[in-house]
């Protein structure tokens, strides 16, 4: 028991302990934990508050209530261990989504007609604006706009084309061209036949779908050998290859059940009395170029009535030598005693005796550092005695010769094993075409068209004009276009058959522009006879 007259005093003691102690309890706006001092920013707010030492940032804003949503961001991380002095920034991240529609203009197209007048006009279809719904994405950090952005675009409505037709007029040759025997092209897919004169135009296959890979004349123009893309995926079949009889206007194409022909087919042209035809094939892949060559020959039988008799394996699938993943081509001579090939690294003959290719010439393969290769081109002398093949020959200092872009036409003689170069650096896609022996003149002459490089050295890109020349090399004159022109694309000339007299001239058909050219070579003069392009390829017998 305290003595009476201390319980005053004990009582007055407390009542001043309790009031110094109430004057320590922190505001509440400061967490009581003891240990490191922190500071967090957050919604326009400041926080100061301590932390336990080895706490992270995500534990410490846990600890002051404040959540984070999906878009925002902290800094340091929320894994950060707190550090003495640590300034917590939170930034609230908002998102806002905006769907609406607008109009896609529609395009205005121009098509020249030679049909028209020249300058009249005509609108063979009118343009209609499409629709395309837009969802943008608004993103705001703190309430203040950051980026908005398109985070979809789905077409409703596709816009139509507008397609104007200006009348060109006829800008042809005045006169219809007599030309002897069958020229046959491919226009937009189609196959179309001029005979006898220009003025004679007739559309014999309208399908749509020939993709150029070939186009074959039977030796007496009655046959066409030619490919259709595939309605397959090109990653499962490439094309299809056909026939037909293009003088009977009744007669349907005849589907020969052959597959992804990319570099050959062609009639035998060892017989007459049977129809056979020769090819190879490729593998369809979904890589690039789309296909492995199978470097192989097959020769098959076609009846009139369109059945198809054996197949008979003249080459077996093999790589095909160096590059060999691209493909090998072949060519007839004029009077069918050989059939050439042509590989990446060499050309030679096939043998039918023994199925197997006999090499007459190795070549430096060109490494193009690309998706494709190049396949030396072949031409035969008329005589089947002659081989004129671009060669590529390596320029002195280069340390890889499969880089040098040195490029020559050369002639071989199987005669006597010769092998001489008549155009030095013509460029790689010479392309060489010899015409038919005019048995008009005693000495069963022939020409040498091809094609020269505007820039030897740089061939792969450059533009091309056509050269003519004696099957010697001599007497060379260029034909086509004219000086100041832009050059030719890439393409083998194409001779007409030989004139029947010494009166006819001797004509070369060229594509130029996606147009159709007759060039004579005994006058050098130039013939305009399509005017509204689209000719992919062409054919003569």
């Amino acid at each position: 028991m305290l003595p009476t007259n201390l319980k005053p005093r004990l009582l007055i003691f407390l009542i001043i302990l309790y009031a110094g102690l109430s004057g320590c309890i922190p505001n509440q706006s400061i967490l009581k934990v003891s240990g490191i001092p922190v500071v967090i920013s957050a919604d326009n707010q400041t926080h100061n508050l301590t932390a336990a030492p080895g706490e992270t940032v995500g534990k410490v804003l846990e600890s002051a209530g404040i959540k984070l949503g999906q878009l925002d961001k902290v800094q340091p991380r929320e894994t950060t261990i707190i550090s003495a002095g640590l300034r917590i920034n939170v930034v609230r991240g908002r998102e806002e989504f905006e769907t609406k529609t607008i109009e896609i203009p529609f395009e205005r197209q121009t098509i020249n007609s030679e049909t028209l007048p020249v300058g009249q006009q005509s609108y063979s279809q009118s343009g209609k604006n499409g629709q395309e719904e837009i969802v943008n994405r608004t993103y705001f950090e703190d309430g203040q706009l950051v980026s908005t952005t398109v985070v979809k675009t789905t077409i409703l409505k596709q816009p139509v084309p507008e397609i104007l037709v200006i009348g060109i007029g006829s800008e042809i040759a005045a006169e219809p061209i007599q030309i002897p025997g069958k020229l046959v092209y491919i226009k937009d897919g189609n196959a179309w036949l001029i005979e006898s004169s220009t003025a004679s135009n007739t559309q014999i296959l309208m399908t749509g779908d020939l993709d150029g890979s070939v186009l074959k004349l039977s030796k007496d123009g009655k046959w066409l050998l030619f490919t259709r893309k595939s309605t397959k995926p090109p990653t499962e079949e490439i094309n299809t290859l056909w026939a037909i009889n293009i003088t009977d206007p009744k007669a349907k194409p005849i589907n020969l059940h052959t597959s992804n022909v990319v570099h050959f087919a062609d009639w035998d042209a060892t017989t007459d009395s049977i129809m056979r035809v020769l090819y190879s094939t490729v593998e369809p892949r979904s890589s690039a170029p789309g296909w492995q060559a199978n470097n192989d020959l097959y020769r098959m039988v076609v009846a009139k009535n369109g059945n198809l008799g054996a197949r008979e394996k003249i080459i077996e699938t093999n790589s095909g030598g160096v590059y060999g993943w691209w493909g090998t081509e072949y060519f007839w001579s004029p009077g069918g005693r050989y059939l050439a090939y042509s590989r990446p690294d060499e050309i030679g003959i096939v043998s039918f005796k023994n199925k197997n290719l006999i090499p007459l010439l190795s070549i430096v393969p060109y490494q193009t550092a690309s998706d494709w290769a190049l396949i030396p081109s072949l031409a035969w002398g008329g005589d089947d005695e002659i081989i004129y093949v671009v060669t590529h020959d390596p320029l002195p200092g280069l340390a890889n010769p499969e880089e040098s872009p040195n490029f020559n036409l050369s002639a071989i003689s199987l005669e006597n094993n010769l092998n001489i170069k008549l155009v030095q650096q013509s460029g790689m896609f010479a392309y060489p075409s010899t015409s038919p022996i005019n048995e008009s003149i005693a000495e069963k002459s022939f020409r040498l068209a091809y094609l020269q490089a505007l820039s030897p050295l740089q061939s792969a890109n450059s533009g091309y004009q056509l050269i003519v020349m004696d099957r010697d090399g001599s007497n060379r004159s260029i034909r086509f276009p004219r000086a100041g022109s832009s050059g030719l694309n890439p393409q083998t000339p194409v001779w007409a058959p030989a004139p029947t007299n010494k009166s006819q001239d001797q004509f070369l058909a060229m594509i130029y522009q996606e147009n159709l050219w007759l060039i004579d070579d005994a006058t050098g003069a130039q013939y305009k006879i399509s005017e509204d392009g689209h000719i992919s390829r062409l054919e003569w017998k």
